[in-house]
């Protein structure tokens, strides 16, 4: 039997949806920029399929339109959009915790990531905190047990929050402390308790947000 257990990856087509939003949330992509297949599919090394499957996403979550044989247009970022997209991220996640909890899920994963984050924190290696971030949720989800709502709620992921409005160190910080919450809830397998960690954390990253574009 093997001791090993497999690494859960985002899929090309998740990555790119990824890339993407995060670039529209920050404005790198501004409204009204064309947005093109081969473009993006050079510019992220990737075939042009994930890239086409990305836009379809994204078209779906209303960050872009699609135009026929055209490639996409980027539309704007509202209010609207922002609270809708952190309600829904929040729900599904949360959800994931919850269910983490009565799956009764192995935790030697997320402790290992915890315990890289404090060494990051520690050591004051701050730039490797966003993947960590990312680590952390992702595995999560996985503990879930729930593959359709693991892969619902990967797409929605940006990675965006605090980090564009303050220092690598203030974000790792902040972030590692509501971690910690969610973690030790999921210890004790308490539902309730992992649900409203998570969902506090992700209403944080919305509220962050909302400050950040208004």
């Amino acid at each position: 039997m093997s001791l090993l257990k497999p690494i859960v990856m985002p899929s090309a087509k998740q990555k790119v949806a990824s890339e993407l939003r995060k670039a529209i949330l920050s404005r790198k992509l501004k409204e009204g920029e064309v947005l093109s297949l081969e473009s993006i599919a050079t510019q992220l090394n990737v075939s042009i399929t994930p890239v086409r499957e990305a836009f379809q996403i994204l078209d779906w979550d209303g960050l872009i339109k699609l135009r026929q044989n055209k490639g996409a247009i980027v539309l704007g970022i509202t209010d609207t959009y922002i609270r809708d997209h952190y309600q829904l991220r929040a729900i599904l996640e949360s959800s994931c915790a919850q269910l983490a909890c009565e799956n009764e899920a192995d935790l030697s994963t997320l402790e290992d990531i915890m315990k890289d984050a404090q060494r990051m924190i520690e050591t004051k290696e701050y730039a490797g905190y966003a993947d960590n971030n990312r680590a952390f949720h992702s595995e999560i989800w996985h503990m879930s047990g729930n593959q359709k709502m693991e892969n619902m709620v990967s797409e929605l992921w940006n990675g965006l929050s605090m980090g564009n409005m303050v220092t690598e160190e203030e974000y790792a910080k902040i972030s590692y402390k509501e971690h910690e919450q969610i973690y030790q809830a999921l210890q004790k397998r308490d539902r309730q308790a992992s649900y409203d960690a998570m969902y506090a954390h992700i209403m944080r990253s919305r509220d962050d947000m909302l400050t950040y574009y208004n």
